[in-house]
């Protein structure tokens, strides 16, 4: 937690009660509230290494904030295409798409608090359409398995939407 708090002393930010942290070697999400742990999430990051580059598929690091809660009210596994649900648990999608990694229950879109290194230009993270997601893939959870996003189980990621807000930071590292 130093770094966090080194990190938004650095860029004028007053950490909130409740931060994220991403640990993107142990594959775990810790929910902290005042400074303490609250709940550990088992999660999977990317398949290639972690990288804040536009197009490099990597989960970019450092500070982060939610910008945008979606999915508040669906039930579990609902697929979302361009963040709409489409009406179908990931069940009901054809074979040839369960192979791939849906995107489901709810989405916490993260935007980058670093100018330089995950905010703006090539490095965006906003831009680059980077969510905390529920998957079909949950027997998988713990593998790098992503595009960037930061998977976790279905009932795991409609908990922690249930205790975060926009605009709570989320420190993404290695």
């Amino acid at each position: 937690m130093e770094q966090v708090n080194q990190t938004c002393t650095r860029l004028g930010i007053k950490p909130g009660d409740r931060i994220l942290v991403v640990r993107i070697g142990t594959a775990t999400l810790q929910l902290h509230r005042q400074g303490v742990v609250a709940k550990s999430y088992g999660i999977s990051t990317s398949r290639r290494p972690a990288s804040n580059q536009k197009g490099s598929l990597g989960t970019p690091r450092g500070l982060h904030e939610i910008a945008e809660r979606i999915g508040a009210g669906q039930p579990s596994g609902m697929v979302f295409k361009s963040r709409v649900p489409t009406g179908r648990h990931f069940s009901e999608v054809p074979g040839s798409e369960q192979d791939t990694n849906l995107i489901t229950s709810r989405i916490l879109w993260l935007r980058g608090r670093e100018p330089g290194v995950n905010l703006g230009g090539e490095v965006d993270t906003y831009a680059r359409y980077i969510y905390i997601h529920g998957t079909n893939q949950e027997s998988r959870i713990g593998e790098p398995l992503s595009a960037g996003c930061i998977l976790m189980r279905n009932l795991d990621v409609i908990e922690l939407f249930e205790e975060v807000r926009s605009g709570d930071l989320v420190w993404i590292t290695e």
